[in-house]
């Protein structure tokens, strides 16, 4: 348990710093199912929804969330898969 006045204060900092990243990472994460999805099935303009994964991607890692070259390989990913799907 914290004994000093700033280590309370970095308790609830990081408390609410965490919950803010979780946020921001499940919102992520939607964003590439989805473009999964689209990918997969077709429902949706393809390129829009891999266009704004790759925003919610480019996002994270400004914050901190991701690392650079996580995203950079996520954005290959799906760039791949959309460049293989409009092509077949």
């Amino acid at each position: 348990m914290a004994n000093t006045k700033t280590a309370k204060k970095r308790i609830k900092v990081i408390a609410a710093r965490t919950m803010r990243n979780k946020a921001y990472r499940s919102s992520l994460r939607t964003a590439i199912k989805k473009a999964d999805l689209a990918l997969t099935h077709g429902t949706e303009d393809k390129a829009e929804v891999v266009r704004s994964a790759i925003k919610k991607i480019d996002q994270a890692v400004s914050k901190g969330i991701l690392h650079k070259n996580t995203a950079a390989r996520k954005k290959s990913q799906l760039a791949k898969r959309l460049n293989q799907v409009q092509a077949g």
